[in-house]
């Protein structure tokens, strides 16, 4: 999910850091020698992006990652690997073919990918395009009657800037510098989530539409220039929701081609097989989770949790198999050491995390900790700190024993340090864990809050969840969401960091006399 720095109160009161947080420098040596000589990182990658490829959750390839991750961790000498259901999620979907041409005025192969859950063309549709302003309910009804059959294009044509290909962007100790910095937080605002419901409730009462008047394909732009293109959702896997009608995302390019030849009243024309599935035979989802058998202190928990899930246009590599084989080599690496840590600890791969972070919510509220039901269904998605009226929150049995959760979702960029989302009492813990990883680049522990990944489901319920800072590397600019995140734009050496830290710190954490500090909920 796409990094966003949320700036609210301090919750936590800070307390002294005892000599017993002094880190284990004997174990980090061990770590370091054997994540940096026998690193499996990348053999990881590939199993996830090359073998398996894109995964939407409830897909085929979404089950296939769910069984490859159980036994790849059973074989790397992790015990308890099995998949958790959750759910109902509902629908699944992928996709077998899509074949776009321009026929007129002139023949073009078209760079177009299916938006997830879309249905599929009956046969190969023909047409000529029509530019229609489709963003309100209004526009809907301006519309009844007009196209019927037609290929109509529903977005403007994006601006496009001249730039040079992106580089491997990294942070600079000034950009660290203004991480680290705390600064006043805005008042909490949920208008951003009010629209999120405007748009879900807009993108419903499209696809009715669609379907009702029989537009024969959707055409829509996606964002991204150099040749990579977003693609996301254009249906619901909601089965209560509409399917719609067959939804294509192009190359933006090709998009602005297109718009500029109707607005010029040249007649142009598409052909259009688009090929899609709908599975809906197991409504459920499932994470994926396997671990390392604490000792003494075995039923307390260290979780290490990335999404397991993808969007499609590429093979999901930076977002997110990165985390995931960084989760699953950490804690190769500490098996492999061979010395067995106090607490246990847990690697957890979610589901549906680019859905509303779904799998790991289902996590949370069945093992840990949940908010009362809204009695409004409306505020059943929104976050529990926006909502009018949250409750009392509800304490699971296993709400004691979570140690830490540390998350990765940032892309394919080393780690430079770590979020602790404002609780106070963990930062000079951390920052005393990572004196001995400085020559690596981790250099910065800042009170900020990030949010729009998986570790946020524990931070709002009161637990020690967190998310580790990366270099952007080529994350925003190139990979998120597009075509072009495959395992080629992965970064073998920042990886192999990544992992090497992420190992470091759950030792830590399950190693800790006590378990980390957490922050009041109200």
């Amino acid at each position: 999910m796409k990094r966003k720095l949320l700036l609210t109160a301090i919750l936590a009161v800070s307390l002294p850091v005892t000599a017993a947080d002094a880190p284990d420098l004997q174990m980090h040596s061990r770590i370091r020698e054997e994540g940096f000589r026998n690193s499996k990182v990348m053999e990881i990658a590939s199993g996830l992006t090359d073998l398996i490829g894109a995964r939407i959750t409830g897909s085929p390839n979404m089950k296939r990652a769910n069984e490859w991750t159980r036994d790849k961790m059973t074989e790397l000498g992790l015990s308890n690997a099995h998949l958790e259901s959750w759910g109902p999620f509902g629908r699944g979907w992928s996709y077998d073919s899509c074949e776009v041409r321009m026929t007129s005025p002139e023949a073009l192969q078209l760079y177009a990918i299916p938006g997830a859950w879309s249905p599929s063309t009956d046969g190969v549709v023909r047409g000529r395009v029509v530019r229609a302003k489709l963003q309100t309910k209004e526009d809907l009804e301006k519309q009844k009657g007009k196209l019927g059959g037609a290929i109509v294009m529903i977005a403007d044509p994006r601006d496009m800037k001249p730039r040079d290909a992106a580089a491997l962007d990294r942070y600079d100790e000034e950009e660290l510098a203004k991480i680290g910095a705390y600064g006043v937080p805005a008042a909490r605002d949920r208008s951003r989530w009010d629209e999120y419901r405007k748009r879900r409730e807009f993108r419903r009462l499209l696809a009715q539409f669609a379907a009702e008047e029989k537009i024969a394909l959707i055409i829509d732009s996606g964002a991204g220039d150099n040749g990579s293109f977003r693609i996301q959702t254009s249906g619901s896997w909601r089965t209560e929701e509409p399917v719609g009608v067959p939804t294509v995302t192009l190359a933006p390019e090709h998009y602005a081609r297109i718009a500029r030849l109707v607005e010029t009243k040249t007649p142009v024309e598409i052909e259009a097989d688009v090929r899609t599935k709908f599975h809906t035979d197991d409504l459920n989802a499932y994470n994926t989770l396997a671990e390392i058998p604490g000792s003494d202190k075995r039923g307390e928990v260290v979780i290490l949790g990335a999404h397991l899930d993808s969007w499609h246009g590429g093979t999901g590599a930076t977002d997110n198999a990165a985390g995931c084989a960084v989760m699953m080599e950490a804690a190769r690496i500490i098996k492999a050491i061979g010395v067995q840590p106090k607490r246990t600890i847990r690697v957890a791969l979610w589901a549906a995390e680019e859905q509303g972070l779904l799998g790991s919510r289902a996590y949370v509220e069945k093992h840990l900790a949940a908010w009362p039901e809204p009695k409004d269904p409306a505020e059943r998605d929104v976050p529990p700190a926006l909502r009018r009226d949250r409750g009392v929150l509800i304490l699971k049995p296993e709400y004691s024993k979570l140690a830490a959760y540390f998350n990765v979702d940032n892309g394919t960029g080393k780690i430079r340090g770590i979020y602790t989302q404002e609780n106070a009492a963990v930062r000079p813990i951390f920052e005393k864990w990572i004196e001995p990883l400085r020559d690596l680049g981790v250099t910065t522990v800042t009170m900020r809050n990030t949010g729009g990944t998986d570790h946020t489901r524990f931070d709002e319920v009161g637990l020690p969840g967190f998310q580790f800072i990366q270099d952007p590397v080529e994350y925003e600019a190139l990979t998120h969401h597009t075509n072009w995140d495959t395992y080629e734009r992965l970064q073998r050496e920042d990886l192999m960091q990544a992992a090497v830290v992420v190992a470091t710190f759950a030792w830590e954490a399950a190693n800790r006399a006590e378990m980390l500090p957490r922050k009041n909920v109200k």
